[in-house]
C-alpha cells in the first residue's frame, strides 16, 4: 500500500463548484490544486452540469486522485437550492464512477470538526486552518475553493484510519497446509 494518497476535495453547488487537490504523503499534506467551476445563471441547467462534469473529469485525469471527498448535501430553508446542490453532486459522483473512483461524503460540521477542531468553525477560521494545515503563503480563495480544500484535507486523514480499519475486518489468510474448518 503507498503512503501516498491523492484526494480530490468538493464543495458541490450549481452556479459554483468548489475543488481542491490534496496530497498526504508520510502524514504532510500538500495542496495540489485549488479553485472554482463558475456557471452563469442564464446559462440552462443541463449546460451547467456538463461544464461540471467536464470540469470534474478534467481534474481526474490531470492529477489521478485516489479518491473523491464531496460535502454532504446539507438542508436548509431553501429545497430549490438543495437540488442544485443534489445535482451537482450527481455529476461529480458520475464523473467519479466513470473512473473508478469511490466517493466518500462528509457534514459540514464533519470536515470543521477535522480542519479546526470545532464543528462549529466560521468560514473565516476554517480558511485561515486550511492555509496553515497546508502551508499556503494566502488565504485559499475563493470560498468554495477552501471549503473543497478543508473537504480533501478530512478524507485524506480519515483514509489511513478507513484503510487500517478495512485490513483489520479481512480475515486473516489460511497457513499453508491447513485444513478448512
Amino acid at each position: 500500500m503507498s503512503s501516498v494518497v491523492i484526494v480530490l476535495g468538493i464543495d458541490p453547488g450549481l452556479a459554483n463548484t468548489g475543488y481542491g487537490v490534496v496530497q498526504r504523503r508520510s502524514g504532510r499534506l500538500v495542496a495540489l490544486d485549488g479553485g472554482c467551476v463558475t456557471t452563469g445563471a442564464a446559462t440552462t441547467p443541463e449546460r451547467r452540469l456538463t461544464a461540471i462534469h467536464t470540469a470534474v473529469i478534467d481534474l481526474i485525469l490531470r492529477h489521478e486522485p485516489d479518491a473523491v471527498a464531496l460535502e454532504a448535501l446539507y438542508f436548509g430553508q431553501n429545497v430549490k437550492s438543495a437540488l442544485a446542490v443534489g445535482q451537482a453532486r450527481g455529476v461529480v459522483m458520475l464523473a467519479a464512477g466513470q473512473r473508478g473512483l469511490d466517493c466518500h461524503d462528509y457534514t459540514p460540521q464533519q470536515v470543521k470538526g477535522a480542519v479546526c477542531g470545532s464543528g462549529r468553525a466560521e468560514k473565516d477560521q476554517v480558511q485561515r486552518m486550511v492555509q496553515s494545515l497546508l502551508g499556503l503563503t494566502e488565504l485559499p480563495r475563493p470560498d468554495h475553493a477552501a471549503d473543497a480544500l478543508a473537504v480533501a484535507i478530512c478524507h485524506a486523514n480519515h483514509a489511513p484510519m478507513m484503510s487500517a480499519r478495512l485490513r483489520a475486518s479481512r480475515p486473516a489468510p489460511a497457513a499453508a497446509g491447513a485444513r478448512p474448518a
